[in-house]
């Protein structure tokens, strides 16, 4: 019988492969013979050489490139090169997003008080960060199929306090999964999917002020979400792998325009 989940042979290219989530889901993909290539800023070169020399140690296979996500014409030349070296994209990892403390209201502010500056950087790193680099790397899915995943939030379903930029971007990025999932399998057939995962809360470099306290306690916010979350804790970033595994592979065949959420049951629970 076929191995509807057997990925070796994949290429997989990844926008924020450098970040906590982005590092455990391209070796974990390596891990199961997809050939990774990741995008990164200038800034992040050194963390994703040390990516893919740990991916390589392991026998995996891994290269990385220099491009910023909201560079349509630095990532239209990394996709030439993929593609004349590789001949295809098989899977596309729309991880690059992520928030900054400008975009917040602190519960000590009002919209009165928002940077408007950082409220459009968010937004523009999230939605057009994900947008950008599907429209160059989609051409090459049209003719031979493959998998686009974007990556959402808890704010992609509902609003949550103090994160305003963060939240009207996510929101964008789940429509856009589900507009583009339609747009492309009507124009272009059944072969080339999108579909969007939403993580729970989990604790990273970028939201550990909001989740920490200096001293390493949960700050009343991280109680709150541990409180509406059934299963009692953060979600651990592994814990992703399984539904990444499950979208980029033909497992999932019919699937499209769908978000997954891995969240510990906090998106079903109410009071």
């Amino acid at each position: 019988m076929t191995d509807l989940f057997d990925i070796k042979g994949k290429i997989a290219v990844m926008t924020g492969s450098t970040g906590v989530l982005g590092k455990g889901i391209a070796s974990y993909l390596a891990s199961q013979g997809c050939t990774m290539l990741l995008l990164c800023r200038e800034q992040s070169k050194d963390k994703a050489e040390a990516i893919v020399e740990a991916i390589r140690e392991e026998g995996g296979k891994a290269a990385f490139h220099v491009a910023d996500a909201l560079d349509k014409a630095a990532l239209e030349a990394v996709c030439d090169s993929i593609m004349n070296e590789y001949g295809r994209v098989d899977i596309l990892l729309n991880a690059a997003g992520g928030n900054m403390a400008k975009a917040n209201v602190s519960p000590d502010q009002t919209i009165f008080d928002m940077d408007i500056e950082a409220m459009r950087a968010v937004v523009d790193l999230n939605i057009f960060g994900t947008l950008i680099p599907t429209m160059v790397f989609a051409k090459g899915m049209v003719e031979h199929g493959g998998s686009i995943v974007n990556f959402c939030s808890e704010s992609t379903f509902r609003p949550l306090t103090r994160v305003a930029g963060y939240g009207i971007a996510k929101a964008g990025v789940g429509s856009w999964t589900k507009w583009l999932a339609a747009e492309l399998a009507t124009k272009f057939g059944e072969k080339i999917r999108v579909n969007g995962i939403a993580p729970g809360f989990i604790l990273t470099n970028q939201n550990r002020t909001l989740l920490t306290n200096p001293d390493g306690s949960l700050t009343d916010r991280s109680r709150k979400i541990i409180a509406h979350t059934p299963i009692g804790r953060f979600v651990e970033p592994e814990e992703l792998l399984g539904t990444i595994h499950y979208l980029v592979s033909d497992a999932s065949k019919a699937v499209t325009g769908t978000i997954s959420v891995v969240d510990g049951g906090f998106e079903s629970f109410t009071i």
